[in-house]
């Protein structure tokens, strides 16, 4: 399976990582052959890149079912929260819960990272979809810190509810493509605020998930908010999902900006270390999660382009490479470019 840039996809390709709808219903379902029309409309979503199946790299495996199913629970009981948390919707609330908790489960079981991430985001479930990477993100990142499953359940619930307080914000200020207002960014910057209001309030939510909603655009020099905490004043919890929402983040299209390459968000990231960021968690970050996710097609500084077909764990930045002979495309060759150490990767291709 590979990852492509939409505008590369030819007709009659088939979808290899099915796309999620911010309902929790399969816009598309992998397997399906990708027509003009699905192409069309995918790009009028905001997708520019999707997963599709190709033999040469049948052995490269992103879709997992079953974790497809527990998303979708997760993103319809997620989407009725958004629509319900202002009634009093404990209901809701407590299904949600319980779909993150069996969502955490089953990767805390299963600890495929590759598998975990990556889904295609859309301008209709960008906020559902985020809110569930962020979460996952949190949960490995998490368990590399060897934090107990029970809290790690916490957190994750408290991760995928981190932007719930935003529900009290107008969409014309959520959905602004211009520069804010000094009294918007104002606003916008109360709604950890909110979202812990209205979680401990209304439906008496745990410490931990309380710290995470409150916390999580907080920064270890102070300069963060809303309360402008420092250093290990922010929970651990918090300093999870302040360095997991960022990277999600900025690893996705926005209606006022394009992505950041897998390269420049990470070294956001990096770059955060000891300033921003908890020196300990990047170094843990560093060793959980890869720069370039499993299929996608990259360039060498060596001007060879292949694909990646499996990681090093430690070395974000440094896969392992399948490149196929041009004139012949069942033949190919690996590179490893832990042992290549006088090449490097330039960017996606």
């Amino acid at each position: 399976m590979r990852l492509e840039c939409i505008d590369n996809v030819r007709e009659m390709e088939v979808l290899g990582k099915s796309i999620l709808s911010d309902d929790g219903q399969i816009l598309l379902k992998s397997g399906v052959v990708l027509t003009d029309r699905y192409l069309k409309k995918l790009k009028t979503l905001g997708v520019y890149y999707i997963y599709v199946e190709d033999e040469r790299l049948e052995d490269v495996k992103v879709e997992d079912t079953e974790l497809t199913e527990l998303k979708q629970c997760a993103i319809k009981s997620l989407s009725r929260v958004a629509k319900n948390v202002s009634l009093n919707g404990e209901r809701e609330v407590k299904d949600s819960i319980e779909k993150v908790k069996s969502l955490v489960e089953y990767i805390l079981d299963n600890k495929d990272v590759d598998k975990s991430l990556n889904d295609i985001k859309t301008y209709d479930n960008y906020t559902y979809v985020h809110c569930l990477d962020t979460s996952i993100m949190a949960t490995f990142l998490a368990a590399s810190l060897n934090i107990n499953k029970d809290k790690i359940k916490e957190l994750a619930t408290g991760a995928v509810l981190h932007d719930v307080g935003k529900t009290k914000i107008s969409n014309k200020i959520i959905n602004k493509t211009g520069k804010l207002t000094e009294e918007e960014f104002k606003e916008i910057r109360k709604h950890p605020i909110y979202g812990r209001d209205i979680l401990e309030k209304k439906f008496y939510m745990s410490d931990i998930i309380l710290k995470t909603v409150s916390e999580h655009h907080e920064r270890v020099d102070g300069k963060g908010y809303p309360y402008g905490l420092k250093g290990n004043n922010i929970s651990k919890y918090g300093r999870i999902v302040a360095i997991c929402d960022v990277y999600d983040a900025v690893s996705s299209d926005r209606c006022y900006r394009r992505r950041f390459s897998p390269s420049e968000a990470y070294e956001l990231i990096l770059a955060g270390s000891g300033n921003a960021f908890d020196e300990d968690m990047i170094m843990k970050f560093r060793n959980t999660f890869s720069v370039y996710p499993l299929g996608a097609k990259i360039r060498l500084s060596n001007g060879i382009e292949g694909y990646v077909s499996g990681q090093n764990k430690g070395y974000p930045d440094r896969p392992i490479i399948r490149v196929f002979d041009d004139y012949n495309k069942s033949s190919y060759k690996e590179i490893d470019l832990l042992k290549c150490t006088n090449v490097t990767v330039k960017g996606l291709s």
